[in-house]
């Protein structure tokens, strides 16, 4: 064992210039290699020393110079060919909180004046609006409703569009009942097993000033709308 190691530390020094062969095969490199009273002092290129019994070297070889060689023209490092700068992409039109609202009301065949209501009585258009309760952003989306919508609810237009889309689902859910917009805008704002429990909007008062508040700004939109065509 203290000979193979001796093997694997000795026997790949690049500045040996000389082997002792030994009786046993093993081959010891060294810088040079001293006899003292029947023992041989091998002298390692790290600077330290292995003494042997002279009896059991069987050989001494003189190793040649490593001739210097010259590292390939590859190994250089080489400088990237210069490239052209990419032009820079255009700039996008960043698109306002009211111009989202009506594309997303089209997209989903909704009135844009009721749509903006909504937007309008949920968060005044502000996308960093956040309720006591964590509703997030322009139409207000709670993070588990967002999930479920598979939107971000801190994407402007990610939250519009999901917004917009349930307000669809829960006018289609509610159109063949008894005040069915009221009852959507009720689930809007304070869900749809709300509205199912008590079978239309539930007796909270933040919920029925919501609705009522949603359907006078709408109306009001209305106006604005016809008033600004003529």
């Amino acid at each position: 064992m203290r000979e193979l190691l001796l093997l694997l530390a000795l026997a790949g020094s690049l500045s040996a210039a000389e082997q002792a062969v030994l009786d046993n095969g093993l081959r010891l490199n060294a810088e040079r290699i001293e006899r003292q009273d029947g023992r041989l002092i091998l002298y390692t290129a790290g600077g330290g020393t292995i003494e042997l019994d002279a009896a059991r070297v069987v050989a001494i070889e003189q190793l040649p110079s490593a001739p210097a060689v010259a590292p390939p023209e590859s190994a250089a490092p080489v400088a990237p060919p210069a490239m052209p700068l990419a032009p820079a992409p255009p700039a996008v039109e960043q698109r306002s909180v009211r111009e989202l609202v009506t594309d997303a009301a089209l997209r989903y065949g909704l009135p844009p004046a009721f749509v903006h209501s909504v937007a309008q009585a949920e968060s005044d258009y502000q996308p960093s609006a956040l309720s006591p309760k964590g509703a997030i952003g322009v139409m207000q989306l709670m993070p588990g409703t967002a999930r479920q919508l598979e939107a971000d609810p801190k994407d402007l237009a990610q939250n519009i569009d999901a917004g917009t889309r349930l307000l669809r689902e829960l006018l289609l859910k509610y159109q063949d009942t008894a005040n069915g917009v009221r009852r959507a805008l009720a689930a809007y704002n304070a869900g749809a097993a709300a509205v199912d429990r008590f079978g239309g909007v539930p007796p909270f008062p933040e919920t029925q000033s919501y609705v009522e508040r949603v359907i006078e700004l709408y109306w009001k939109n209305v106006h604005a709308a016809a008033s600004a065509s003529h």
